[in-house]
Protein backbone atom coordinates (compact mmCIF):
# COMPACT_ATOMS: atom_id res chain seq x y z
CA UNK A 1 0.00 0.00 0.00
CA UNK A 2 1.70 3.90 -1.07
CA UNK A 3 0.49 6.88 0.74
CA UNK A 4 0.62 10.08 -0.91
CA UNK A 5 0.46 13.75 -0.35
CA UNK A 6 -1.44 16.10 -2.32
CA UNK A 7 -2.11 19.98 -2.05
CA UNK A 8 -4.76 21.59 -2.33
CA UNK A 9 -4.62 22.18 -5.89
CA UNK A 10 -4.06 18.61 -6.63
CA UNK A 11 -7.20 17.49 -4.28
CA UNK A 12 -9.49 19.93 -5.81
CA UNK A 13 -8.29 18.16 -9.86
CA UNK A 14 -10.30 14.94 -9.07
CA UNK A 15 -13.61 16.83 -8.54
CA UNK A 16 -12.64 19.03 -11.58
CA UNK A 17 -12.62 15.78 -13.29
CA UNK A 18 -15.53 13.99 -12.29
CA UNK A 19 -18.13 17.67 -13.16
CA UNK A 20 -16.39 17.54 -16.53
CA UNK A 21 -16.91 13.47 -16.69
CA UNK A 22 -20.72 14.22 -15.51
CA UNK A 23 -21.37 17.17 -17.98
CA UNK A 24 -19.86 14.66 -20.91
CA UNK A 25 -22.37 12.11 -19.74
CA UNK A 26 -25.31 13.91 -19.58
CA UNK A 27 -24.54 15.88 -22.68
CA UNK A 28 -24.62 12.58 -24.89
CA UNK A 29 -26.36 9.92 -22.58
CA UNK A 30 -28.45 11.09 -19.98
CA UNK A 31 -30.69 13.58 -21.87
CA UNK A 32 -32.12 10.82 -23.69
CA UNK A 33 -33.39 9.49 -20.51
CA UNK A 34 -35.24 12.66 -18.99
CA UNK A 35 -38.33 11.25 -16.95
CA UNK A 36 -37.15 7.89 -16.70
CA UNK A 37 -35.62 7.92 -13.40
CA UNK A 38 -35.17 4.04 -12.98
CA UNK A 39 -33.34 3.77 -15.95
CA UNK A 40 -31.40 6.58 -15.25
CA UNK A 41 -30.22 4.63 -12.05
CA UNK A 42 -29.48 1.48 -13.57
CA UNK A 43 -27.25 2.99 -16.55
CA UNK A 44 -25.06 4.92 -14.10
CA UNK A 45 -24.49 1.86 -12.16
CA UNK A 46 -23.35 0.53 -15.22
CA UNK A 47 -20.97 3.02 -16.41
CA UNK A 48 -19.38 3.67 -13.25
CA UNK A 49 -19.05 -0.08 -12.86
CA UNK A 50 -17.26 -0.40 -16.57
CA UNK A 51 -15.22 2.94 -15.76
CA UNK A 52 -13.75 1.88 -12.83
CA UNK A 53 -12.56 -1.32 -14.42
CA UNK A 54 -11.10 0.53 -17.52
CA UNK A 55 -9.29 2.82 -15.20
CA UNK A 56 -8.24 -0.55 -12.98
CA UNK A 57 -6.78 -2.11 -16.32
CA UNK A 58 -5.16 1.28 -17.40
CA UNK A 59 -3.36 2.22 -13.98
CA UNK A 60 -3.49 -0.77 -11.79
CA UNK A 61 -5.52 -1.79 -8.87
CA UNK A 62 -2.71 -1.04 -6.30
CA UNK A 63 -4.07 0.39 -2.94
CA UNK A 64 -3.36 3.88 -2.03
CA UNK A 65 -3.81 6.04 1.38
CA UNK A 66 -4.46 9.71 1.14
CA UNK A 67 -2.78 11.58 4.27
CA UNK A 68 -5.12 15.04 5.48
CA UNK A 69 -3.17 17.98 6.35
CA UNK A 70 -0.71 18.82 8.57
CA UNK A 71 -2.75 20.79 10.41
CA UNK A 72 -5.27 18.39 10.56
CA UNK A 73 -2.97 15.29 11.07
CA UNK A 74 -3.18 13.91 14.62
CA UNK A 75 -6.08 12.75 17.24
CA UNK A 76 -7.55 15.42 19.75
CA UNK A 77 -7.34 14.78 22.80
CA UNK A 78 -8.94 15.63 26.01
CA UNK A 79 -12.73 14.71 24.55
CA UNK A 80 -15.09 14.27 27.15
CA UNK A 81 -16.55 10.51 26.98
CA UNK A 82 -14.26 10.15 24.09
CA UNK A 83 -10.67 11.29 24.84
CA UNK A 84 -9.22 11.10 21.94
CA UNK A 85 -10.40 11.16 18.60
CA UNK A 86 -9.10 11.80 15.03
CA UNK A 87 -9.02 15.49 13.78
CA UNK A 88 -9.72 14.91 10.69
CA UNK A 89 -12.94 12.88 11.04
CA UNK A 90 -14.11 15.80 13.36
CA UNK A 91 -13.06 18.31 10.50
CA UNK A 92 -15.48 16.06 8.17
CA UNK A 93 -18.30 16.70 10.67
CA UNK A 94 -18.46 20.81 9.92
CA UNK A 95 -17.29 20.60 6.35
CA UNK A 96 -20.28 17.80 5.23
CA UNK A 97 -22.69 20.26 6.72
CA UNK A 98 -21.64 23.67 4.98
CA UNK A 99 -21.62 21.71 2.16
CA UNK A 100 -25.36 20.55 2.68
CA UNK A 101 -26.30 23.87 3.90
CA UNK A 102 -24.56 25.63 0.52
CA UNK A 103 -26.57 23.30 -1.94
CA UNK A 104 -29.43 23.32 -0.19
CA UNK A 105 -29.35 26.98 -0.51
CA UNK A 106 -28.47 27.09 -4.10
CA UNK A 107 -31.17 25.09 -5.01
CA UNK A 108 -34.19 26.68 -2.98
CA UNK A 109 -32.40 30.32 -2.92
CA UNK A 110 -30.91 31.32 -6.71
CA UNK A 111 -32.15 31.42 -9.59
CA UNK A 112 -30.77 28.66 -11.35
CA UNK A 113 -31.74 26.34 -8.49
CA UNK A 114 -35.33 27.53 -8.96
CA UNK A 115 -34.99 26.44 -12.45
CA UNK A 116 -33.77 23.37 -11.21
CA UNK A 117 -36.26 22.54 -9.36
CA UNK A 118 -38.96 23.47 -12.01
CA UNK A 119 -37.42 21.40 -14.23
CA UNK A 120 -37.89 18.28 -12.29
CA UNK A 121 -41.35 19.35 -11.64
CA UNK A 122 -42.80 20.08 -15.51
CA UNK A 123 -39.88 20.34 -17.50
CA UNK A 124 -42.16 20.97 -20.44
CA UNK A 125 -43.14 24.42 -19.22
CA UNK A 126 -40.12 24.84 -18.11
CA UNK A 127 -39.07 25.09 -22.35
CA UNK A 128 -42.04 26.57 -22.91
CA UNK A 129 -41.33 29.49 -20.51
CA UNK A 130 -37.86 29.93 -22.80
CA UNK A 131 -35.24 28.25 -20.74
CA UNK A 132 -32.81 25.89 -22.31
CA UNK A 133 -33.97 22.99 -19.87
CA UNK A 134 -30.86 20.59 -21.33
CA UNK A 135 -28.41 23.35 -20.20
CA UNK A 136 -29.95 23.64 -16.72
CA UNK A 137 -29.50 19.93 -16.42
CA UNK A 138 -26.29 19.46 -17.66
CA UNK A 139 -25.27 22.15 -15.43
CA UNK A 140 -26.92 19.84 -12.47
CA UNK A 141 -25.84 16.64 -13.48
CA UNK A 142 -21.66 18.37 -13.45
CA UNK A 143 -22.69 19.69 -10.06
CA UNK A 144 -23.87 16.77 -9.08
CA UNK A 145 -20.25 14.74 -10.65
CA UNK A 146 -18.16 17.22 -9.37
CA UNK A 147 -19.23 16.49 -5.59
CA UNK A 148 -19.07 13.06 -5.77
CA UNK A 149 -15.34 13.64 -6.91
CA UNK A 150 -14.83 15.79 -4.11
CA UNK A 151 -16.57 13.60 -1.81
CA UNK A 152 -13.99 10.68 -3.42
CA UNK A 153 -11.04 12.64 -2.36
CA UNK A 154 -11.81 14.02 1.13
CA UNK A 155 -12.85 9.89 2.33
CA UNK A 156 -10.21 8.35 0.67
CA UNK A 157 -7.96 9.68 3.53
CA UNK A 158 -9.88 7.74 5.52
CA UNK A 159 -11.20 4.55 4.09
CA UNK A 160 -8.52 4.45 1.72
CA UNK A 161 -8.40 3.64 -2.78
CA UNK A 162 -8.61 0.39 -2.85
CA UNK A 163 -10.71 -1.94 -5.71
CA UNK A 164 -13.91 -2.52 -5.03
CA UNK A 165 -14.77 0.42 -2.72
CA UNK A 166 -16.73 2.21 -5.44
CA UNK A 167 -19.25 -0.61 -5.61
CA UNK A 168 -19.66 -0.16 -1.90
CA UNK A 169 -20.01 3.23 -1.88
CA UNK A 170 -22.54 3.32 -4.81
CA UNK A 171 -24.78 0.88 -3.14
CA UNK A 172 -24.75 2.95 0.27
CA UNK A 173 -25.15 6.55 -1.69
CA UNK A 174 -28.36 4.81 -3.65
CA UNK A 175 -29.72 3.19 -0.52
CA UNK A 176 -28.87 6.82 1.41
CA UNK A 177 -31.04 8.27 -1.69
CA UNK A 178 -34.10 5.67 -1.36
CA UNK A 179 -34.05 5.90 2.71
CA UNK A 180 -34.20 10.37 2.57
CA UNK A 181 -36.50 10.44 -0.57
CA UNK A 182 -35.86 11.63 -4.58
CA UNK A 183 -35.51 14.83 -4.95
CA UNK A 184 -34.86 16.24 -1.26
CA UNK A 185 -31.43 16.86 0.50
CA UNK A 186 -32.42 17.36 4.03
CA UNK A 187 -33.87 13.92 3.73
CA UNK A 188 -30.39 12.56 2.13
CA UNK A 189 -28.86 14.11 4.86
CA UNK A 190 -31.09 12.79 7.30
CA UNK A 191 -30.55 9.29 5.25
CA UNK A 192 -26.63 9.49 5.51
CA UNK A 193 -26.75 10.22 9.13
CA UNK A 194 -29.41 6.98 9.87
CA UNK A 195 -27.43 4.40 7.82
CA UNK A 196 -24.00 6.12 9.20
CA UNK A 197 -25.24 5.58 12.87
CA UNK A 198 -27.02 1.59 11.66
CA UNK A 199 -23.28 1.02 9.67
CA UNK A 200 -20.73 2.27 13.02
CA UNK A 201 -22.92 0.71 15.60
CA UNK A 202 -23.46 -2.43 13.64
CA UNK A 203 -19.83 -2.74 13.14
CA UNK A 204 -19.55 -2.02 17.14
CA UNK A 205 -21.99 -4.91 18.24
CA UNK A 206 -22.80 -7.38 15.81
CA UNK A 207 -19.84 -7.06 13.11
CA UNK A 208 -20.88 -10.28 11.74
CA UNK A 209 -24.46 -8.80 10.66
CA UNK A 210 -23.72 -5.05 10.27
CA UNK A 211 -25.14 -5.19 6.92
CA UNK A 212 -28.07 -6.05 7.44
CA UNK A 213 -28.80 -3.35 9.77
CA UNK A 214 -28.60 -1.27 6.46
CA UNK A 215 -31.23 -3.20 4.63
CA UNK A 216 -33.32 -3.53 7.25
CA UNK A 217 -34.00 0.09 7.01
CA UNK A 218 -34.08 0.06 4.04
CA UNK A 219 -37.05 -2.16 3.82
CA UNK A 220 -38.83 -0.85 6.62
CA UNK A 221 -39.10 2.74 5.14
CA UNK A 222 -39.99 1.47 1.90
CA UNK A 223 -42.75 -0.33 3.67
CA UNK A 224 -44.21 2.78 5.71
CA UNK A 225 -42.56 5.50 3.44
CA UNK A 226 -42.33 4.47 0.08
CA UNK A 227 -41.34 7.59 -1.14
CA UNK A 228 -38.86 8.18 1.85
CA UNK A 229 -38.37 9.87 4.84
CA UNK A 230 -38.76 13.29 2.97
CA UNK A 231 -39.15 12.44 -0.37
CA UNK A 232 -42.49 13.97 -2.18
CA UNK A 233 -44.95 13.14 -4.41
CA UNK A 234 -44.07 13.26 -7.94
Amino acid sequence: MSSAKLGASSRAVPGRVAALAGLLMQMSIFRFMQGQDLRQTMVTIGLSIVIADLLMWAIGAQVHQLEPPEWLNGPIRGIPIIKAYSAYRLALIPIGVAIGVALWLFLNRTRVGMMIRAGVDDRGMLAASGVNVNLVFAVTFAIGAGLAGLGGVIGAVELSMVPGEDTRLLLASLIVVIVGGMGSVVGAGVGAVILGLAETYGLAYAPTYSVVFTFVILVLVLAFRPRGILGRPA
